[in-house]
């Protein structure tokens, strides 16, 4: 005989636990969205490696939750939290790359730029022709707009893709990796001051840092790092090649073969664009803007490679174990 009473205990029980699980998945976006909101206005608008990566993990276990997945919010530990170590490494390494034996270079940079200026380099032209210290333009500000975005694109890439296209995050990852590893390879074998380093130390015209002027003088408060707290991630003779330039190369690459022709049109702006704004904003020479977009064409072509062999690896051996005729059965002896 059933016991009413204890049927009853159970079934609130179980009904408190649904509505507790649906509370909570109802929850997710607008605590995250409230303690987002609390750091902007406390901390201002984060940037740094570190920051933008956990407040992507917030965001990804938020939709888990939402999602109603149990589990979701472990999956999202393990893919992503060591991509953040990865990073995290990089920029350590990154910082000590400053310190090597050799003195960073210049000349050549400054001489291939003064060829394709006929004389002067493009940075003093652009500089001469648009700039107003004290009185910034409207496009000064899209070219914050565009230096900020090197910091978010690709890491909200990359968790669209999670949540999508697991496949294509890891492609998508794996040309990410590649580029900033070839880069700090050269980072360290060729030191490479930006221009408006090498206008500091008399090598070349004064020069404007525009973007970093632009930011102090707009008052927008931006958030320090949590971990990368120190001049060790410091290192301003890491302009060659320029990731800035190499990372929006990249996502139009990858993303072309599919795009359709209003993705295009922006896939298509995105480098260019960049590429004005780190020439116009004394970040960068051309020259390492080129050799940014070189080494991303290079490393999204061995990614894509590498992808295509593993595919058709897998593709053969399923064939191969589809054809092959099962073991011959023992014969059952007849007696």
């Amino acid at each position: 005989m059933i016991d009413s009473s204890h049927l009853a205990a159970r079934s609130r029980s179980l009904a408190l636990h649904l509505l507790s699980r649906l509370r909570l998945r109802h929850l997710a976006w607008p605590l995250f969205a409230l303690a987002f909101w609390r750091y902007l206005a406390v901390y201002g608008l984060p940037y740094a490696n570190d920051v933008v990566f956990l407040w992507l993990i917030a965001a990804l276990v938020a939709a888990s939750v939402h999602s109603g997945g149990r589990k979701g919010w472990l999956y999202v530990l393990r893919d992503w939290v060591p991509v953040m170590g990865v990073v995290w490494v990089y920029s350590l390494l990154r910082g000590y790359g400053a310190h090597t034996p050799w003195p960073p270079h210049y000349a050549p940079q400054i001489a291939f730029d003064e060829v394709l200026g006929f004389g002067e380099t493009w940075t003093v032209r652009l500089q001469d022709w648009l700039y107003h210290p004290g009185r910034p333009q409207w496009y000064d500000y899209a070219a914050v707009t565009v230096y900020m975005s090197h910091f978010f694109a690709v890491f909200v890439i990359l968790a669209v893709l999670w949540k999508r296209n697991h496949a294509r995050f890891r492609h998508f990852l794996g040309c990410y990796l590649a580029i900033t590893a070839i880069g700090f390879v050269t980072y360290v074998l060729y030191p490479a001051d930006p221009p408006w380093l090498a206008a500091l130390e008399n090598h070349m015209p004064a020069v404007n840092r525009i973007v970093a002027t632009v930011l102090d003088n707009s008052g927008l408060h931006r958030a320090g790092t949590i971990f990368e707290n120190g001049s060790k991630f410091a290192n301003d003779v890491a302009a060659m090649p320029s990731l800035h330039a190499a990372y929006p190369m990249m996502i139009a690459l990858v993303f072309w073969p599919k795009a359709n022709r209003a993705l295009r049109v922006l896939l298509a702006a995105y480098p260019p664009a960049m590429a004005f704004t780190l020439v116009y904003g004394a970040e960068h020479f051309i020259i390492d803007i080129l050799v940014g977009w070189a080494y991303a064409w290079a490393m999204v072509t061995l990614v894509n490679r590498f992808t295509a062999r593993r595919a058709a690896a897998r593709a053969a051996k399923e064939a191969a174990a589809a054809t092959t005729p099962a073991a011959a059965e023992p014969a059952v002896p007849v007696g």
